[in-house]
């Protein structure tokens, strides 16, 4: 496939991109960007916001942006079955709740960790001690919600690993190395332990971030 991500390795959203792909036995190329690049105008003829990354098939001229679109379209484009078929349509409809699940309820706190621990000083700010304690107790009341998603699914949209577990990697690791999400691997919320023991485990992952 001829497939461009436009991104970086340090980049979260760019890695969420990249397990995917490889998950998927996708051949992408990795256009490494410089983060400065991002703010210009340049930039935002093809994401709008600026932000990274942004993927661009080279057989077609087709262009997309936002992390998870993207990888949605590369395990489709491959025909993958990370991504459930449309056909079953109850399979689809748990697969597309596990992925919102994830954006609304992992994501803001994992990502406001992250932020508040390691962007902010990245940028010349300073970590707010108070917001950290609030991100953290908010991230481990959505752990308990996974708990009982996890009790009865072996992966957060049924018993077959989905791209929607995947997204949860790269914040998900920057968490855990913080010590800021105890409940991922402490055992305390057990199946919860055991999902993200497995998926953090995966060969595409760690071999991605050796």
């Amino acid at each position: 496939m001829s497939l461009s991500l436009h991104g970086a390795a340090l980049s979260t959203c760019t890695s969420r991109v990249r397990v995917v792909a490889a998950a998927a036995g996708a051949d992408i190329n990795l256009v490494v960007e410089d983060f400065a690049k991002v703010g210009t105008a340049e930039w935002a003829e093809f994401q709008p916001f600026n932000q990274m990354p942004y993927l661009v098939d080279e057989a077609t001229g087709f262009s997309v942006f936002e992390s998870r679109a993207i990888a949605k379209y590369i395990a489709r484009k491959a025909g993958s079955d990370l991504v459930p078929s449309s056909d079953d349509l109850e399979a689809y409809a748990r697969f597309e709740q596990a992925c919102s699940v994830e954006q609304s309820n992992f994501d803001p706190a994992a990502s406001g960790l992250a932020f508040e621990l390691v962007f902010s000083k990245m940028h010349g700010g300073e970590t707010d001690p108070k917001r950290v304690e609030v991100l953290k107790a908010l991230l481990a009341k959505r752990l308990i919600g996974y708990e009982r998603i996890l009790a009865k699914s072996k992966y957060v949209a049924g018993d077959k690993l989905t791209i929607a577990d995947l997204f949860h990697l790269p914040y998900g690791r920057m968490v855990v190395n913080l010590g800021v999400a105890p409940g991922l691997t402490d055992g305390s919320l057990p199946n919860v332990t055991r999902w993200w023991k497995e998926i953090s485990t995966l060969p595409v992952w760690t071999e991605l971030m050796a």
